[in-house]
Parts: C-alpha cells; sequence; structure tokens
C-alpha cells in the first residue's frame, strides 16, 4: 500500500497547474493513479471541470456535464495547522 503526504478531507495549497495558488479540500485519494481530487475553497457552488458523455438513462441528452477533476498528488502540499494557545 503506497503513503502519501495528504489524506481525505486535509486543506491543500495546489502548487502546479490551471489552479496554481488555491486553496482545497481533499474529497478522494485515488491511490492507482497516483492523483487526488479536489474541491476548491474559492469555487463550492460549481465543479471545477466539464465533461462529454454519452446517452444513457441517468443522462438521456448526453451533452456537458461539470464534475469533480483530478490532479497528480506531487501537485498539492499540506496547509501548515494554525497553533492554538
Amino acid at each position: 500500500m503506497k503513503k502519501y503526504h495528504v489524506k481525505k478531507g486535509d486543506k491543500v495549497v495546489v502548487n502546479a497547474g490551471n489552479f496554481k495558488g488555491e486553496e482545497a479540500t481533499v474529497l478522494a485519494v485515488l491511490t492507482r493513479k497516483d492523483r487526488v481530487v479536489l474541491e476548491l475553497a474559492s469555487k463550492k457552488d460549481r465543479a471545477l471541470g466539464k465533461r462529454t458523455v454519452k446517452k444513457s438513462k441517468l443522462n438521456p441528452n448526453g451533452g456537458m456535464i461539470e464534475r469533480s477533476v483530478s490532479t497528480h498528488v506531487s501537485n498539492v502540499n499540506p496547509v501548515a495547522a494554525a497553533k492554538t494557545e
């Protein structure tokens, strides 16, 4: 089993890619692909990306849908926790 520097629920900062400098929360860790699914703190009301889907019972018209996207685990760093005294 692989060991990562982040886990589900952690607050992280994205250090590479389209969302560089953004603060996010880890929704899931995809161990087989070494990726993490993120929810940006500044954009909670909308998904991070769009994807084309075929027609199905769940989506009878097909077309573009919004969904969360993933980034490689090396492109995120945990946010330093504030010390409470």
